[in-house]
């Protein structure tokens, strides 16, 4: 007989997307905090035992410190929001970690368009 394929990993995955939804939602609609300005919500790693959740958010404008103080003041209001959305008994703990990942990219982008003009200019 086949051994019967966990379901949890399928669960985590989409516990952390359905998270990643809401709290865009949320931070758009609901968070009127001045120092959170235009953050997307990047991806969510809940723990296994859904105690603890780390968010991945980036910026279009603004300091990315200020911004992460505030959303994580604002975790526990973000947190209860959650709470009213999600049919989990569990509803974790936010940590807002900015995610340095399309900054990195622009930087890249910027240094292979640099390279490449370089070397058209030497042709």
């Amino acid at each position: 007989m086949p051994k019967k394929k966990s379901s949890v990993p399928n669960r985590s995955y989409r516990v952390n997307d359905q998270i990643q939804r809401d709290l865009t939602e949320l931070i758009a609609r609901e968070l009127k905090d001045p120092r959170v300005g235009m953050v997307t919500i990047q991806a969510v790693e809940v723990t296994p035992d859904y105690a603890h959740a780390k968010v991945f958010y980036s910026l279009l404008t603004g300091d990315p410190q200020e911004t992460q103080d505030a959303l994580n003041q604002a975790a526990g209001f973000l947190r209860n929001g959650l709470f009213k959305r999600l049919h989990i008994h569990t509803v974790p703990t936010l940590h807002f970690v900015f995610d340095r990942t399309t900054e990195r990219a622009a930087d890249m982008n910027a240094l292979i368009a640099k390279a490449v003009s370089s070397r058209a200019k030497e042709d």
